[in-house]
C-alpha cells in the first residue's frame, strides 16, 4: 500500500458537483478517507448550547444525534425511573413470570441455556445470580461454538432432562429453534424462551416466548433494540414482583436487582445495540454499579486487564468484553458465564486469568489470520483492483471460526469496502461479513441464499453470516459484486468517509471540554463517541510503543501541548504518516479521553486519522 499522506487534501475543483465539501478540505486522508462534518440542525445546536449553557460543539453533538430540546435533560441524565417499562407489557411475560415463580416455590430444578457471546454470558449469569438468590436450584449450560453451534440443540436439552432438570430458560437464543424445542417438549422438558432476535411468524413450542421482536409484539417500537440481557433483566423484575406478591420474602431477604446492572451494562454495550432510551438508562446506571467492583468476576477481570480507573463503556466494550468473549471463541464456552456468576474470589481470579490468557491467544490467532487475509487481498488487487469489486470474499483453510468476524471488521476498515471472511474445513466454509454505510450486506447474503449459492445465511445491513460450499465461492463473489453494484447504482464508487463532530485547536482540547463531552456518554451505537478534528497541530515528538502503536506529543503556536496516541497505527499508513511528518502541521482526527497519571488528570487524543493542511 502507498503512504496516502503525500496526497491528502483536495482542490475545490476536484470535488464533484453536489457533493458536500470536505471538512478542512480533506478529501483523502492518511487512511484514504474523506472528512465530512456530521450532519446536524444548526438552529437546534445553537438552542441546545444556549439553553443548557453548553459549548457550541456539544450543542452540535446533541443535535447531530437527534436529541430535541425536550429530550436533552433525560439524555444527559437517563434514569430507570423514567425509562423502565412495566415488564408485563411484553407478550408472555406474565405467564413466564408466574410459571418461574411457581417453580421457585415448588423447588423445581432449573437450567438456563445461553449463548457463548458476552450478551449470552451476562444474560445467563444474571439469571443464575437471581434464582440462586431467591433459593432456586439452577445451573447454566453454554453450547460449544464449534461442536454444537449456536442455540439450543436436542442432545443437550435431553441430557439436561436426564439430569433431572424440569424447566429450561433459553436466553439470547431459542426463538427459531423449532426442532430442538419440540424434542424437549416430547421428553417432558418445559422451556421458556427469552430472546431478542427477529422471530418468524410461527413460534417454537414453549411454555412462553418473551421477545420484544416477536411479529405480534406491540412493544417492538419501544423495546425492540434491547439486548438479550436487557430482556432478561425485565424477566427478573417480573419474577421478583410475583414472588414478592406471593409473600416469598416474608422470611428471607429480597435481592437487590439494581446491584446486577453491571452485568446488564456489559452485555448491552458488547452486543452493540443502540444506546438510546431504556438501553441508555440501563448502561448509565450499570456503569455506576460496575465502578463499585462488587461482582468478584468483573473485579478480577478488571485487575488482570490492568484497569485502575473508573470504568466506562470503552472498558466494557474493548477490554472486559473481549476477554469474556474469548472463552466462546477459542476456549471453553462456559468460562464467561462461570466468571460472571461466581461469588468465590479465588475462583474468580482463576477464571479471569484463564480468560485473559485465552484473549491473548485469540489476538495471536486473529493477527495470523488477518496477515494471511491481507496478503490474499493484496495479491488479488494486483490484478483486479478493489474498485467495483462489490465485496471482499476471502477464504482460508484452517482459519479459526472464532476470529473471522473480527478479521472481517479489520478488512472493512482497511479497504473501505464490505468484507466477508470464510473459514474453510472439509469443503465447507463458515463465514462472517461486515459492511460499510450504503451497502446492505445482509440483504445481499439473503438473496444469495435464496439463489441457492449458500447452505445457510442471513444478517442485517452492517453484518452477516453464512455457510457456503467451497466449490461455490467463485459464483458467490460474482453474485455479491452484482447485487452490491445494483444497490449502489448511481452513487459512484464507494468513498470511505470519516464523519466529524467539530474542529478544535490543541488548546481547545481541554479538560473543560472533555468534562462536557463525558456528560454525553455512555457512548456506543446510536450515540457514537464525538470525534473531533484537531486542526494545525505540530508533532513535537512521535515514537512507536507496544510494537505497533504510535505515541505523540502535539503543540500549537500559542504554546499549548496535548498528548496523543494512535493504536495499531503501524499496521496501516497512519503510523508512518505520523512518524514522517517532516515538521509540517497536520490535521488530526480522533476522540478525547481522560489521561490520568500520578494523581493528575489531563486530556489525551486517540488519533484515528491524519491529513496535511492545504485543501480547499
Amino acid at each position: 500500500m502507498q503512504n496516502n499522506i503525500t496526497f491528502v487534501g483536495s482542490p475545490a475543483g476536484d470535488i464533484p458537483a453536489g457533493e458536500p465539501r470536505p471538512l478542512l478540505g480533506v478529501a483523502r486522508s492518511a487512511t484514504g478517507r474523506r472528512w465530512l462534518a456530521r450532519p446536524h440542525d444548526e438552529r437546534l445546536a445553537l438552542a441546545h448550547a444556549q439553553r443548557g449553557g453548553l459549548p457550541e460543539l456539544v450543542g452540535r453533538v446533541l443535535a447531530a444525534r437527534g436529541v430535541s430540546l425536550e429530550e436533552a435533560e433525560d439524555f444527559l441524565g437517563p434514569t430507570l425511573k423514567r425509562f423502565l417499562p412495566d415488564p408485563h407489557a411484553l407478550l408472555d411475560m406474565q405467564a413466564a413470570a408466574e410459571h418461574l415463580a411457581d417453580a421457585v416455590r415448588r423447588g423445581r430444578r432449573l437450567a438456563v441455556f445461553g449463548d457463548y457471546d458476552v450478551d449470552g454470558a451476562t444474560s445467563s449469569a444474571l439469571l443464575v445470580r437471581f434464582f440462586r438468590a431467591v433459593g432456586a436450584d439452577i445451573q447454566a449450560y453454554i453450547p460449544d461454538r464449534i461442536a454444537e453451534g449456536y442455540g439450543p440443540n436436542a442432545p443437550a436439552l435431553l441430557r439436561l432432562r436426564e439430569a433431572g432438570v424440569d424447566l429450561v430458560i433459553t436466553v439470547d437464543c431459542g426463538v427459531t429453534s423449532f426442532e430442538p424445542l419440540a424434542a424437549a417438549a416430547q421428553a417432558g422438558l418445559e422451556v421458556i424462551v427469552v430472546d431478542h432476535h427477529k422471530a418468524e411468524p410461527a413460534l417454537p413450542k414453549a411454555h412462553a416466548v418473551v421477545n420484544p421482536n416477536r411479529l405480534d409484539e406491540a412493544m417492538t417500537d419501544r423495546l425492540g433494540t434491547l439486548a438479550a440481557v436487557g430482556v432478561s433483566f425485565l424477566l427478573v423484575v417480573a419474577v421478583n414482583r410475583v414472588l414478592r406478591q406471593a409473600g416469598w420474602y416474608a422470611n428471607r431477604a429480597e435481592p437487590d436487582l439494581m446491584g446486577w446492572l453491571d452485568l446488564v451494562a456489559l452485555g448491552t454495550v458488547c452486543d452493540v445495540v443502540p444506546l438510546v432510551g431504556l438501553n441508555r438508562a440501563l448502561v448509565a446506571q450499570g456503569l455506576k454499579v460496575m465502578g463499585r467492583r462488587n461482582n468478584p468476576g468483573l473485579s478480577a477481570l478488571a485487575d488482570v486487564a490492568g484497569i485502575n480507573e473508573r470504568m466506562d463503556a470503552y472498558h466494557a466494550g474493548y477490554i472486559l468484553g473481549p476477554r469474556v468473549n474469548a472463552g466462546g471463541r477459542v476456549g471453553r464456552a462456559d468460562l464467561g458465564t462461570r466468571l460472571l456468576s461466581t461469588e468465590d474470589p479465588v475462583e474468580a481470579r482463576d477464571l479471569a486469568a484463564q480468560l485473559h490468557a485465552l484473549n491473548a491467544e485469540r489476538r495471536a490467532i486473529e493477527a495470523l489470520v488477518l496477515e494471511e487475509a491481507i496478503a490474499m487481498v493484496e495479491a488479488q488487487a494486483a490484478t483486479n483492483p478493489l474498485a467495483g469489486a462489490g465485496a471482499l470474499v476471502i477464504a482460508g483453510a484452517g482459519w479459526h471460526p472464532g476470529v473471522i468476524g473480527i478479521v472481517a471488521s479489520r478488512l472493512k476498515e482497511r479497504y473501505g469496502v464490505p468484507a466477508c471472511v470464510v473459514a474453510l474445513e472439509g469443503g465447507i466454509g463458515k463465514a462472517s461479513g461486515r459492511s460499510v454505510r450504503g451497502v446492505d450486506l445482509g440483504a445481499a447474503v439473503i438473496a444469495a441464499r435464496q439463489a441457492g449459492l449458500l447452505m445457510a445465511g442471513g444478517g442485517h445491513a452492517m453484518a452477516a453470516g453464512f455457510t457456503v460450499a467451497e466449490a461455490k465461492l467463485a459464483d458467490l463473489r460474482a453474485f455479491l459484486a452484482d447485487r452490491i453494484a445494483q444497490q449502489t447504482a448511481g452513487q459512484g464508487p464507494l468513498v470511505p468517509t470519516l464523519h466529524l463532530d467539530g474542529v478544535v485547536s490543541v488548546r481547545g482540547a481541554s479538560t473543560d471540554l472533555l468534562g462536557h463531552i463525558t456528560r454525553l456518554g455512555p457512548f456506543g451505537t446510536g450515540n457514537s463517541e464525538p470525534r473531533l478534528a484537531v486542526a494545525d497541530a505540530r508533532i513535537v515528538r512521535a515514537d512507536v510503543v507496544g510494537g505497533n502503536h504510535v505515541r505523540c506529543l502535539l503543540s500549537s503556536p500559542d504554546g499549548a501541548r496535548l498528548k496523543a496516541i494512535a493504536f495499531r497505527a503501524m499496521d496501516e499508513d497512519l503510523g508512518p504518516a505520523l512518524l514522517n511528518h517532516g515538521g509540517r502541521p497536520l490535521h488530526l482526527a480522533g476522540t478525547l479521553r481522560a489521561d490520568r497519571w500520578n494523581g493528575a488528570e489531563g486530556v489525551q487524543l486517540t488519533i484515528d486519522d491524519a491529513a496535511v493542511p492545504g485543501g480547499a
